[in-house]
């Protein structure tokens, strides 16, 4: 189903060519709506939608995205989200899902969280307004294609900003690695530095040391940035 994709997306060579070749996959996988949105670890984002202007406009507009419970259950997963299975029972999430659907979103949805190289965050959905019925098989039939082309189209995203789908990876001390780690286990800074036998101002210093190398913004970013990176023991 996806070769003819697959062949054209490596001839792509600009992120204008990768537009349309989003684009097109959206008919060649009979979705109503097809989205792909990319963050890069700099905070650089890049994004193909099929959604109307204005639904992109009004989303972006009113910063939907830290209500959305797509966007906030994809940043905190690593498989494929179903829309109809998030919780939409507050008050300020079914006032979106009524807007969404009334832009033409759809209330059905098809998420897929993809994380790249240095912090990388991507995301690929597809909606419809189809029935329960009709779309059940729908996933049911196209999730693994959905989940494939997913990742190929972020690896020619990031090929085409980046030169290449690889990063550099950090390299910390292994003490920096250890000061980590216990942060990541959920121990507080007290914790870690007694499990660590030393100071609360030692385990500091290799806490700045590691955030430094990772060019991370805070602690949790630089838990975050080496677990991504397979850097820690956890």
């Amino acid at each position: 189903m996806l070769e003819s994709f697959l062949d054209r997306l490596q001839k792509v060579k600009t992120l204008g060519d990768l537009d349309g070749a989003i684009l097109s996959l959206s008919d060649e996988l009979n979705a109503e709506h097809m989205v792909y949105h990319s963050v890069g670890s700099g905070g650089k984002e890049y994004a193909v939608t099929t959604y109307h202007p204005i639904w992109v406009d009004q989303y972006l507009g009113n910063d939907y995205a830290r209500i959305d419970p797509v966007v906030q259950a994809c940043l905190r997963r690593f498989h494929p989200v179903d829309w109809k299975r998030l919780d939409w029972s507050g008050k300020a999430t079914r006032e979106f899902l009524h807007e969404a659907v009334d832009a033409g979103v759809g209330s059905q949805g098809f998420s897929i969280p993809i994380r790249g190289p240095s912090g990388q965050f991507a995301l690929f959905s597809v909606s419809s307004r189809d029935s329960d019925e009709h779309w059940a098989r729908y996933t049911q039939d196209y999730t693994r294609s959905l989940i494939l082309a997913s990742h190929y189209v972020n690896q020619k995203a990031l090929e085409i900003e980046n030169g290449t789908d690889q990063a550099e990876i950090a390299s910390l001390s292994p003490r920096e690695t250890d000061a980590l780690t216990m942060l990541a286990l959920g121990l507080s800074r007290a914790q870690a530095a007694d499990s660590l036998s030393i100071s609360e101002h030692t385990l500091r210093v290799y806490i700045e040391s590691a955030r430094f190398k990772l060019s991370a913004m805070n602690t949790t970013h630089a838990v975050a940035r080496a677990m991504n990176q397979g850097l820690l023991r956890v």
